[in-house]
Formats: C-alpha cells, sequence, structure tokens
C-alpha cells in the first residue's frame, strides 16, 4: 500500500504589514494594516477593509505604488513591509508619500491675565478671576443624617454663576427628603450664593424641613481644627445664652433711655383723671323718677320740692308689708260688725 500525504487544511502563508496613506494627502501619516489570509481571502475583501479604515471619497476602489502610481490588482502583488496609496474613482497624484511626517502639534500660548488695577503694594486678585474661573471642592452632610458620612462633591466653575445649579450639582449625590433646597453651614447658618462657598469646607444639604442642630463637626472625617473652631463656638453660644437671662432682670418694661424719653416718637404716660365725685341722691333711696346724673340742661337751674300733701297711688305689689297688714285689719273689723266693703246702689 502506498502512504498518502496529510491533507493540510490551515493556511501556513505568513501575513503581511502593509502602510496605506490616502492619495493626495500630503498630511495623512499613513496607516498599518496586517494582512492574514483567515481573514482576507481575496482582493475585494481588502478594498473592504481599507475602505473601513481610511476616510476616501467614495471609498477606497484601487491601490497604487507610492512613487511610480503603478495600480495594484491582486494579493500575491503586495508585498511585506510595502507602501501603497488608496484612491477612489480618481486617477493617482504624485507627492512624496514616503517621506511624510507627522507635524508635531503648535505650542499653545500662554495667555496673559488681565491683572486688576493696583494702588498699593497688596496683590488682590480679582473678583471675576476667584468666582467664575476656580472651581469650588466642598464636603457636605445630609440634614438629621449623622451615620452617614460627608460626601465630597466638585462643583465646576460654571455651575458657580446660579445658585440653582450648584443645589442641584450637590443634588445629585446628596439626598435629602425632598430634594436639595437649602444648604447650611454647621452651625446652622443658610447660604444663598455661590460666593460664600469655601474649599474643603464642611455644609448641610437640606429638602424643605427646618435645619437640625446636630454636632456634625464631631464626624471623625471633619479635620481637628475644624472642630476645634465649632466646639469653641458651641461652648460661646451656651455661656451667652446662661447670662442673658441675669441681664434681663433688672431691666424693666417702664424703663427707658433719657433721650427715648424726649423724642418725638416716644410716647409719654397719660395723667390719671380724677375720679367724678358721685352725685348724692335727693329723693329717697330707689326712687325711679329721680334721675341719678343730670344732664347739661338741667344745670344751675333750682330744684323744686316735691308737695307733701300731694298723695301718690302706688301699685299693690310695690306697697310696703305694713300697708298690707292695716288693710287686712280693716277688712276683718268691717266682717265683724256686719258692715260691706260693696258700694252701695242707688
Amino acid at each position: 500500500m502506498g502512504s498518502r500525504a496529510p491533507h493540510v487544511l490551515v493556511d501556513t502563508t505568513p501575513a503581511k504589514t502593509i502602510v496605506v496613506y490616502r492619495n493626495g494627502d500630503q498630511f495623512y501619516v499613513g496607516r498599518k494594516f496586517v494582512l492574514s489570509r483567515r481573514r482576507v481571502a481575496t482582493f475585494e475583501g481588502l478594498l473592504d477593509q481599507l475602505n473601513e479604515q481610511v476616510a476616501v471619497p467614495f471609498g477606497v476602489r484601487r491601490l497604487f505604488t507610492p512613487t511610480r502610481g503603478r495600480p495594484v490588482r491582486e494579493l500575491d502583488a503586495l508585498q511585506a513591509g510595502g507602501k501603497y496609496v488608496a484612491a477612489g474613482c480618481e486617477a493617482f497624484k504624485k507627492l512624496d508619500y514616503i517621506h511624510i511626517v507627522p507635524r508635531k502639534p503648535a505650542k499653545m500660548r500662554k495667555l496673559k491675565e488681565i491683572k486688576p488695577v493696583v494702588h498699593c503694594n497688596i496683590n488682590v486678585p480679582s473678583r471675576w478671576q476667584t468666582v467664575h474661573r476656580l472651581s469650588r471642592q466642598i464636603n457636605v452632610f445630609t440634614n438629621g443624617r449623622l451615620f452617614i458620612p460627608p460626601v465630597k462633591i466638585i462643583i465646576p466653575k460654571f455651575s458657580l454663576t446660579e445658585w440653582n445649579c450648584v443645589l442641584a450639582t450637590i443634588g445629585e449625590k446628596v439626598f435629602p427628603l425632598g430634594g436639595v433646597r437649602k444648604l447650611f453651614t454647621m452651625n446652622g447658618h443658610l447660604l444663598d450664593d455661590s460666593k460664600d462657598l469655601q474649599d474643603n469646607h464642611f455644609y448641610v444639604a437640606a429638602g424643605l424641613e427646618t435645619f437640625k442642630h446636630f454636632p456634625y463637626w464631631k464626624c471623625p472625617r471633619v479635620p481637628g481644627d475644624v472642630q476645634q473652631k465649632y466646639t469653641d463656638i458651641e461652648k460661646y453660644s451656651r455661656r451667652k445664652k446662661k447670662e442673658d437671662p441675669k441681664a434681663k432682670d433688672p431691666q424693666k418694661h417702664d424703663s427707658s433711655p433719657p433721650k427715648a424719653q424726649d423724642s418725638v416718637f416716644y410716647a409719654k404716660e397719660e395723667r390719671k383723671k380724677p375720679k367724678a365725685e358721685p352725685l348724692m341722691r335727693s329723693g329717697a333711696d330707689g326712687d325711679v323718677y329721680k334721675a341719678q346724673t343730670p344732664s347739661g340742661e338741667t344745670q344751675g337751674a333750682p330744684e323744686v320740692k316735691e308737695d307733701l300733701d300731694m298723695t301718690v297711688e302706688v301699685p299693690e305689689d310695690q306697697k310696703p308689708a305694713e300697708t298690707a297688714k292695716e288693710l287686712r285689719a280693716t277688712s276683718l273689723v268691717l266682717k265683724a260688725t256686719g258692715i260691706s266693703q260693696e258700694p252701695r246702689q242707688e
């Protein structure tokens, strides 16, 4: 039996590396391509691969040699390490493709900053430079949550122009109830402008709720000098609250500075008017026909005394008890004598 030669299934043709330039482009440095039989089997496949990597008007249709411009139409005609020019439907353009060198990036000129006019020896930066050209790096707590450590937030310079943009940037990493609507210092001072923000400082973000006074500065991430500063502020405020009630005791509401008393706008105390003496009743006590307070028309007029012989009829329910007893006694006497009280009929 004769021996058969082993059938080779794998193509052992070595891969080729070529450099491709763009037709007529004197600034295109060139692009390297590795040609393998496994990936590129035909010349049309090579053109498709070049069309994806090299931007040529109307697509890559032809390949030329860089010096003489001879067209290349087969894969076997490509040499390892060779250089070629990719072109579309246009003709070959002669250029020194081999000696195209990448250009060095031009050096950026340093922009001279406009310095403010200084009339003294103190070098003060301009307000535009400090506010609008520098970003802020701050640390933010969540209102009322001591167990959540502060979050480090970098606020870009273009967000510092509007306070709402600053709150929105903080709201991307801090989540209080209702979103970030307010920003406080650690002792409860409300901020409303980006100019008050300081680098590497600590703040408290809150929503619609009020500020909750907690010792945020006791967090281990807060530096020691900041902790000491807020501890001293807290001690001073407690001492002031203890001294205020003692100072308010000797003060009275009636006391006022002498200058305020002389002022036109100071309301002086009104003098008390003497009480009017009660008028003495001229008639009997409880008399409904006697005026207790005389009117202005009757002042100065002579008083007319009542006639003692004049009889006044008084209703039965208003007569004194003694009169009722006398009438009862007279009626009994008349009954005993047989005299009737009824009037005679003529």
